[in-house]
């Protein structure tokens, strides 16, 4: 593998973070099994807005075939595997070169063709790449520089292209939940995997993608309901939320 990216908005201890568990990706009921659990939720959401953004039809098996697709910060691949299912040509990206040899692996032994690769969003814009859809899930928390991030994401966005992002807002209901609950009092995250003061507002983080070009269509909350074990999608955005902002033709 490639040495690893550095500089711009890469923060070499949160990738070091994430490499570490990079052999817990595919685990169901491993470091990452929060992450399984509202995988079903996040994909369902950005399967209905991009059918809808790009008229596509949500109960065909492929609904993604001709769509180019970011996955940034994919660790393991969790979102790209179910995207390549949908028929996108899935780019997956990722500071680090053991979850992109993670996911590789994971990918080939699926039967999945995934374009992987160890960069970062300011090296793909400066080469010239353009992308229908750039899906930036659980990532801004862990950046050196938001502005920046979003930034290189956003220039990187066809005309009439989305960039869906999800993140974590910085309230105290976020540290409790996502912080005191999820990783001291119930264990389902590492400790430390989350740093409260890295939480990005819906304000922040839509001021962010206006200044990039892009025009916020959507804005919705992620809840997890204990007695159910699962997500569902809900208009309060103080935890976890979701936005969906576009680029004009």
């Amino acid at each position: 593998m490639s040495q690893e990216p550095s500089g711009g908005s890469v923060d070499p201890g949160e990738a070091a973070k994430f490499a570490a568990l990079a052999d817990e990706w595919w685990d169901p009921d491993g470091k990452f099994a929060p992450l399984h659990r509202f995988n079903p939720l996040r994909l369902q959401y950005i399967r209905d807005h991009l059918c809808h953004h790009f008229g596509r039809d949500d109960r065909a098996l492929r609904p993604l075939d001709g769509l180019r697709l970011l996955d940034i910060g994919c660790g393991g691949g969790l979102l790209s595997e179910p995207m390549a299912r949908l028929g996108g040509d899935i780019v997956g990206v990722d500071v680090s070169s053991t979850n992109v040899a993670t996911a590789a692996t994971h990918a080939r032994d699926q039967g999945l063709a995934i374009d992987y690769r160890c960069t970062t969003a300011e090296a793909l814009r400066q080469a010239g790449e353009r992308f229908d859809v750039v899906l930036n899930m659980e990532v801004v928390e862990h950046v050196a520089d938001v502005d920046l991030f979003i930034g290189a994401c956003a220039a990187i966005v066809k005309p009439g292209g989305l960039m869906i992002t999800a993140t974590l807002n910085r309230t105290l209901k976020a540290f409790a939940l996502a912080i005191v609950g999820a990783e001291y009092v119930l264990g389902w995250l590492p400790r430390g995997t989350h740093e409260w003061r890295r939480f990005v507002t819906p304000d922040e983080l839509g001021t962010a993608l206006e200044a990039g070009g892009l025009v916020i269509i959507d804005r919705a909350g992620a809840s997890y309901n204990p007695l159910a074990d699962g997500w569902s999608l809900t208009r309060e955005l103080d935890v976890n939320y979701m936005i969906v902002a576009a680029r004009p033709k």
